[in-house]
């Protein structure tokens, strides 16, 4: 009523005309069916993305109603009994956070300043280089999404600011299949080193192809736990390889995920990070980026937490560097997610906490070491005639079985056993349980084939 006596108030007139005179209103244009047509062909031209190859064959295994089936394709940690969870320290760390978190405000675009300095110091603190590099402000960190989000990170820092002596990275030829990918978008030229011949490290062909890389390029390396060989460079190696990187003044970038890993020590597994941080002291190397996850030895995959680390030759570069690291990110993201950085940043503050989570991951290491040696055992007590030594002398996560495509089907098909194409398994699908079907499947397989 009150509506009603406004208009009247007001003489307004009701809207007498149809829709049909409008439409008989010749500056209004309807489209006729060819050019609606072409309007709404924009996107035909689109091509269908391969499907991602581990997302692909988890959607399978679930449609897989066979009770023996095993998952060995995710690259994440599973317990005896073949179920994700919580590790103990970050449920401490939960707990302390639940009580004292107070807002869910916007962190800094590069993450807050206690997350930063102590990563920073998780990262670098442990070996004289680092602390010299912390004492000098010459690292630049910033929290990333990830080990994946570092990458990504550095990809653009690269095709920013190295334009001017290389656009080309090398991979190793068998790497993680996203390295491609995040590179590629980055806008960066790709090519590979030699890494694995017969189930071991081809060290031959790998210094043979970085000694003719185009000088000042940048370079991936597998901090620890290669994906998907498991297989690493001795330290020895290593020198050897570093030798050339200084050589050819290359970039090593550091894709550091699985830290922890390999021998069960954090610390110990940062032998790598630390033997490049010995070479830029020594002025033998110039820079270094590493890219570096909680993904796997927190257990916070969905919590998409990690950092990028660039060493400067100063502190003023790291400043420089850092205003540009910022820019980027504001540019992608704006600024970071907070909870799994404060869960970071209560394991490692608190003492008691962070031994907890270092138990933790020593725990994690050898439940797959034990996996990964009775497997061994099991296969080796078979009558298939194959040698298989390789699983003992790689480390970490996965196990490169040298088993065919064909192989890898077949298991799939007729015993329900996933895993990717190229033969990797995911040791923490392994368990006491389901070891010895494995064990038989894979027998019946190569004798059959």
């Amino acid at each position: 009523m009150i509506i009603l006596r406004y208009i009247q108030k007001n003489n307004y007139k009701p809207l007498t005309r149809s829709l049909a005179s409008l439409s008989n209103n010749k500056s209004i244009s309807t489209p006729s069916t060819n050019s609606y047509s072409k309007q709404h062909n924009i996107w035909n031209h689109i091509p269908l993305a391969k499907p991602d190859p581990i997302l692909s064959i988890i959607e399978e295994f679930n449609r897989d109603g066979n009770p023996q089936k095993i998952n060995l394709s995710v690259g994440a940690y599973r317990d005896e009994s073949g179920k994700p969870f919580i590790l103990p320290s970050i449920k401490q760390a939960s707990k302390i956070l639940f009580d004292q978190e107070s807002d869910k405000e916007y962190t800094s675009i590069n993450g807050s300043l206690d997350y930063n300095r102590l990563v920073k110091q998780f990262l670098f603190g442990g070996f004289k280089s680092g602390k010299f590099f912390i004492e000098q402000d010459r690292i630049v960190l910033a929290q990333s999404l990830s080990g994946t989000g570092a990458l990504k990170l550095s990809g653009e820092f690269l095709k920013n600011w190295n334009f001017k002596n290389s656009n080309e990275i090398f991979i190793p030829s068998s790497t993680w299949a996203n390295h491609y990918n995040i590179f590629k978008n980055c806008g960066l030229k790709i090519s590979q080193y030699s890494y694995i011949k017969n189930n071991s490290l081809d060290l031959t062909n790998l210094l043979k192809d970085l000694n003719q890389i185009p000088l000042k390029s940048s370079i991936l390396f597998h901090a620890c736990c290669h994906n998907p060989t498991g297989l690493n460079p001795t330290r020895d190696e290593w020198l050897e390889i570093l030798k050339i990187v200084s050589e050819r003044e290359l970039i090593p970038i550091v894709d550091l995920a699985y830290q922890g890993f390999e021998s069960g020590n954090l610390q110990q597994d940062l032998y790598l990070v630390e033997m490049i941080c010995n070479k830029i002291a020594n002025d033998e190397i110039s820079t270094a980026l590493i890219c570096q996850s909680f993904a796997k030895n927190m257990g916070l995959y969905g919590e998409r937490i990690g950092s990028i680390s660039i060493i400067t030759q100063n502190s003023n570069q790291t400043f420089n560097i850092e205003s540009q690291l910022k820019k980027t990110i504001r540019s992608i993201y704006s600024s970071p997610s907070i909870h799994g950085s404060k869960l970071v940043e209560i394991v490692l503050s608190n003492d008691e906490i962070y031994q907890n989570w270092q138990n933790d991951v020593a725990k994690m290491s050898s439940r797959i070491k034990k996996m990964r040696f009775e497997l061994f055992n099991l296969l080796n007590s078979m009558d298939n005639n194959l040698n298989w030594n390789h699983l003992i002398q790689q480390n970490g996560m996965f196990c490169f079985t040298g088993l065919s495509e064909q192989q890898i089907l077949k298991l799939k098909n007729e015993y329900s056993i996933y895993s990717t194409l190229d033969g990797r398994f995911s040791i923490s699908g392994i368990n006491m349980q389901n070891i010895k079907y494995l064990a038989e499947s894979i027998n019946k397989v190569i004798n059959s084939t």
